[in-house]
C-alpha cells in the first residue's frame, strides 16, 4: 500500500472529481450535465482503485453510471499498467459502453487508450481446425454436414473477425462444434505463429488492451474455469487486472450457473457421437480406424440412453420442468464405468497418433469425458456440502435431462472468487436496495458484508415525471372474477395513454390467457399489440415497439429488467401482481429452507427482499431519461392492504400515488 501511494498522485480521486465538474474535461461532450451523483460515484471508484479495496453501490437511473466507473477506471488503468474488466449482464449495456460511451472518452480523455470486446473462444472459427476438417470431411461429416462445412469455409475467407457475430446464417452447432476455437486445440502454440488465426489475433488485441468489457457468463465460467488465463495471484483473469460489474443485481444468478455441476444428456452423447456416430458412422474413431473404440463408442451410447431413462422413470416432473433430489443414489451407476473404458481408449489411440492435430482433438474430448464422468459421479454421491441437487428437463421438447448441482448460499464462494485482499472489485446497479441505505440485503448474499457499501438517488424529479396508480379492489387470483378484473384495467390505462405501454406478467399462462382474450381490444382501436413467445425474438419485439406507434408489450420476467426505451415509446408500465418468486425452483427452495433452519423467516429475509427488488426493477423500466413522463400501474391491491405493502412502497421513488 505505501509503495502505491509514494508511486500513485495521491489526488487521484480528486482529479476525476474533477473532470465531472461544471467545467471539467466532459462538459466539452455533446448533452454534458453536471450531476453531483455522478460526480460522488466516480470519486468513490477512484479511491476504492487506489486503495485496493472494495465497493458496492447503488446509482439510481440517470446518474450516468457507465461514465462515472469509466474514467476513473480507463485513468487508473492507464496510469498504473493495470487492466480494467467491465461485465455486463445484457448486450444492450455492452455496445452502449464500446459504441457509445467509450468513443467519447477517447476524444475527451487526455490519455491514449485501448479497448475490446472478449468474447467466448467457441465465438470464433479456428481456420487450423476448419483445414482439418475439411480434410476429413468425409469421415467425420455427413453430405449435408459438408455442404454446412463449405458455407462455414466459403464465410471464413470473407469474415473480418471469425466470430458467429458477423456470420449471416446460423451454423449448424454439430459443425461448428468441430470448427470453432477450443480451449487445448487453438492454442498460442499451435495457432498463435499462424496470422490467421482470429481467436489468436483477438487474444493478442486483448493482452495489449487497457479496457476489456464482456459479459457476467463469460466472467463467471473464467473465474470458475481452468482455462488459460490462469496467472491469478495478483488479478483475476490477468496478472494485473480489477473487476467493474454493472448490473450487478444479476451477479447471484448468474455465477450459480458456473459454480458447481452441470451434466447434460445431450452434451453427452454429442461428446461420444464426435468420437463415433452410430447413425452416420462418423467420428475421430472412424478417422483413426480405430475398430475397438467404434464398438465402444457404440454401445456407450445406448449405455447413456438407458441412464438417463432411468434417471427420468425417478423423477416426477408432474409440476415443472425440475425435479429436486433428496438423497444420494438416485439410480444405480451404470454408467462411470463405461466412461472410464472410453478414457483409457481415447489415450491409446492418442499413444498411436503422429498428427498433432488429431491428437489434440482426442485429448480434448477425453478431457471432456472425464469431467462429465466425474460430475456424474459426484451427482449420483452428493458428494458437495451444502449444495441442492436437482434433475432439469431441456430442450426444445423438454425430452432430454441435466443433471445439476449448485451452492445454496452463494456468498461464500463469491467471496472466495471476488472479494479477495488487494484486489479491486466494483459492483453497481440501479437497484441493489430493498429499503436500506447500507444495502445490506445485496451484500450478505454475494459476501460483501465487509465491503464499503454507497447508495447515491437518482437526479430524476420523479413527483413530477411519473405518477402511480394503485387499484384498491382486485379479486383474488384463484377466482373466477379475477382475469375479467385484470382486463378491465389493463384497458381502462391503456385507453389513458394511448398504447404506449409495457404490460408485466408473473405468470406466463396468464399473459397468454389474456392475451387471446383481448386481442378483439386491442385490433378495435388499433393497437399494435406484442406478446412475449409469440414467435419474436425479444429484441426483435423490443425493436418493434420502439419503431411503432401506440405498441402495447405483454412480457414476463426478461422484460422486467435490462430493458431499455426512453422517450415517448414507452409512457405506461403496469405491473399485474406483486413479484413474488413461487418456491418451485430446488435452488429457491434449498434457500428458504437454510433460512429456516437457522431460525430465521423465509418471508422477510428472502421472498420479500427479492420481489422488492424485481418491482424496482420493472418500476424502473418507466423513466430513463430527464424528459421521460409516464404512470405506473400496480394491479395488486396488497401492496395498501399488506402490512408488507409499506416496503415495497418505501422502496419505490416519491412520486404521487392514487388509489382507485
Amino acid at each position: 500500500m505505501i509503495a502505491l501511494r509514494e508511486t500513485f498522485p495521491s489526488d487521484f480521486a480528486e482529479r476525476v472529481e474533477a473532470i465531472f465538474s461544471a467545467t471539467g474535461l466532459l462538459a466539452k461532450a455533446k448533452n454534458f450535465e453536471l450531476r453531483p451523483q455522478q460526480q460522488q460515484m466516480a470519486g468513490a471508484i477512484a479511491r476504492a482503485l487506489e486503495d485496493e479495496e472494495h465497493l458496492v453501490t447503488e446509482a439510481g437511473t440517470g446518474v450516468g453510471k457507465s461514465l462515472a466507473y469509466l474514467v476513473p477506471g480507463i485513468l487508473f488503468a492507464i496510469e498504473q499498467h493495470k487492466k480494467a474488466i467491465i461485465s455486463t449482464h445484457t448486450i444492450n449495456l455492452q455496445e452502449q459502453l464500446l459504441y457509445k460511451d467509450i468513443p467519447i472518452l477517447k476524444k475527451i480523455l487526455p490519455k491514449e487508450f485501448e479497448a475490446a470486446l472478449m468474447k467466448g473462444r467457441q465465438n470464433y472459427v479456428c481456420p487450423r481446425r476448419l483445414e482439418r476438417a475439411l480434410a476429413q470431411r468425409t469421415d467425420l461429416f455427413t453430405g449435408p454436414e459438408q455442404k454446412e462445412l463449405e458455407r462455414i469455409a466459403d464465410w471464413a475467407t470473407h469474415t473480418k473477425d471469425g466470430t458467429l457475430s458477423d456470420i449471416w446464417f446460423e451454423p449448424d452447432p454439430k459443425v461448428w462444434t468441430q470448427v470453432c476455437s477450443e480451449a487445448h486445440i487453438c492454442t498460442k502454440k499451435s495457432c498463435g505463429e499462424r496470422g490467421d488465426c482470429f481467436y489468436q489475433r483477438s487474444r493478442r488485441q486483448l493482452l495489449a488492451a487497457d479496457v476489456l468489457v464482456m459479459n457476467h457468463t463469460l466472467l463467471f465460467m473464467l473465474l470458475s474455469g481452468a482455462e488459460e488465463f490462469a496467472e491469478r495471484e495478483s488479478g483475476y483473469i490477468f496478472p494485473n487486472d480489477f473487476l467493474i460489474l454493472d448490473e450487478a443485481h444479476t451477479v447471484e444468478q448468474t455465477a450459480s450457473r458456473h459454480v458447481g455441476i452441470g451434466v447434460s444428456q445431450y452434451g453427452l452423447r454429442a461428446t461420444v457421437q464426435r468420437l463415433y456416430n452410430t447413425r452416420t458412422h462418423k467420428g475421430l474413431f472412424t478417422v483413426t480406424r480405430d475398430g475397438s473404440g467404434v464398438s465402444l463408442a457404440a454401445e456407450l451410447i445406448s449405455e447413456i440412453d438407458r441412464f438417463f431413462q432411468a434417471i427420468d422413470q425417478r423423477c416426477d416432473f408432474r409440476k415443472g420442468r425440475e425435479y429436486r433430489v433428496h438423497g444420494p443414489d438416485l439410480v444405480p451407476d451404470t454408467i462411470t464405468g463405461r466412461l472410464v473404458a472410453l478414457q483409457a481408449r481415447i489415450t491409446e489411440v492418442v499413444k498411436r497418433q503422429d498428427d498433432e492435430i488429431i491428437k489434440a482433438e482426442l485429448q480434448e474430448l477425453g478431457r471432456r469425458v472425464a469431467d462429465v464422468r466425474s460430475g456424474i459421479a459426484d451427482f449420483l454421491g452428493q458428494t458437495a456440502p451444502d449444495h441442492v441437487y436437482w434433475v432439469e428437463r431441456t430442450g426444445k421438447a423438454a425430452q432430454l435431462l441435466t443433471l445439476n448441482a449448485a451452492p445454496v448460499d452463494m456468498a461464500p464462494v463469491l467471496r472466495r472468487i471476488l472479494f479477495r485482499d488487494r484486489r479491486t472489485c466494483i459492483m453497481t446497479s440501479a437497484t441493489l436496495s430493498v429499503g436500506r441505505k447500507d444495502l445490506a440485503y445485496f451484500r450478505n448474499r454475494i459476501g460483501a458484508e465487509a465491503v464499503e457499501p454507497l447508495r447515491l438517488g437518482s437526479p430524476f424529479n420523479f413527483q413530477r415525471q411519473m405518477k402511480m396508480f394503485v387499484v384498491g379492489k382486485m379479486p383474488d387470483p384463484r377466482e373466477a372474477a379475477y382475469e375479467e378484473a385484470l382486463i378491465r384495467w389493463i384497458e381502462h390505462f391503456v385507453i389513458q395513454t394511448d398504447g404506449h405501454a409495457f404490460v408485466l406478467f408473473t405468470n406466463y399462462r396468464t399473459m397468454q390467457n389474456l392475451a387471446e382474450r383481448m386481442g378483439q381490444f386491442f385490433a378495435n382501436r388499433d393497437l399494435n399489440l406484442l406478446v412475449q413467445g409469440a414467435g419474436l425474438p425479444r429484441t426483435k419485439m423490443l425493436q418493434r415497439f420502439k419503431r411503432t406507434p401506440r405498441s402495447v408489450l405483454f412480457g414476463t420476467d426478461s422484460f422486467w429488467m435490462g430493458v431499455d426505451v426512453p422517450g415517448d415509446a414507452l409512457r405506461n408500465v403496469i405491473i399485474t401482481r406483486l413479484p413474488f418468486a413461487v418456491p418451485d425452483h430446488p435452488l429457491i427452495q434449498a434457500k428458504l429452507e437454510m433460512i429456516i433452519a437457522r431460525g430465521g423467516d423465509a418471508f422477510t429475509e428472502y421472498s420479500l427482499p427479492e420481489a422488492i427488488l424485481k418491482l424496482r426493477q420493472g418500476v424502473g423500466r418507466l423513466i430513463r431519461t430527464k424528459t421521460d413522463e409516464g404512470i405506473i400501474v400496480i394491479l395488486d391491491n396488497r401492496i395498501v392492504t399488506k402490512p408488507y405493502g409499506r416496503a415495497f412502497m418505501s422502496a419505490l421513488p416519491e412520486c404521487p400515488v392514487e388509489i382507485v
